[in-house]
């Protein structure tokens, strides 16, 4: 696989997964990120690996087995269905945090 130029770290790569701004020297790897085919699938996939902890945290919580279960099944539930609802809103968040203009619609 070939490494985009401006590709980050794994430390920046969780920083821009949690939503903070990359520096300039990563916009190509950012635009690329964002407009490049599959960034439908790689947006959910970032949002698959924040929630996988929050829902295992849920899940410690005191209480009878049906809500260990049910509550981060609904929360991962829930939060996956905003996502893929939003993702264009959510892209063009980015973008524009990272001075980026977003593609045309077509």
């Amino acid at each position: 696989m070939t490494r985009i130029p401006g590709d980050p770290g794994p430390l920046a790569r969780l920083r821009y997964a949690l939503g903070f701004r990359l520096p300039p020297r990563n916009r190509d790897w950012v635009r690329h990120d964002l407009t490049d085919a599959g960034w439908r699938g790689r947006l959910l996939l970032r949002h698959f690996y924040l929630m996988v902890p929050i829902c295992l945290l849920l899940a410690l919580l005191p209480g009878p087995t049906w809500t260990r279960a049910a509550v981060p099944l609904l929360a991962f539930a829930a939060s996956t269905l905003t996502v893929v609802i939003s993702a264009e809103d959510l892209r063009r968040s980015r973008m524009h945090r990272h001075g980026l203009h977003p593609p045309d619609r077509r």
